[in-house]
């Protein structure tokens, strides 16, 4: 079983590179259009997707700054985004709104009622 593993290991490093390589964008491949990117990637089995994976892509430094590549904002969890919590705030405030809305018209109709 272990004789299969080395076999493996290529195969799953050339379909990891050739899914990364279809998946950036063309403003962000190094050296060479995209579409020889993906040729040597098939072609060349091992050196192909190393020269990719360390080559081929613009890599962006991981934890600092607050802005992504090309001025996009990073991803952010939803219970850290301030955006995200003052919109859950302003549905929760609606509700609340609208029931306390409606417990003053049922107090209306139970006076006219009397």
């Amino acid at each position: 079983m272990l004789r299969y593993l080395p076999f493996l290991l290529i195969i799953a490093l050339t379909i990891y590179a050739f899914i990364d390589c279809l998946n950036t964008p063309e403003d962000e491949v190094k050296h060479l259009p995209k579409a020889m990117w993906v040729i040597i990637i098939l072609l060349f089995s091992i050196v192909g997707p190393v020269v990719w994976l360390f080559a081929g892509k613009k890599r962006v430094v991981s934890g600092g700054g607050g802005r992504g590549p090309r001025g996009r904002s990073r991803w952010v969890a939803p219970d850290d985004n301030p955006e995200f919590l003052k919109s859950l705030r302003e549905e929760q405030e609606n509700k609340d709104r609208d029931r306390d809305n409606g417990k003053d018209q049922g107090k209306d109709q139970g006076k006219d009622a009397d």
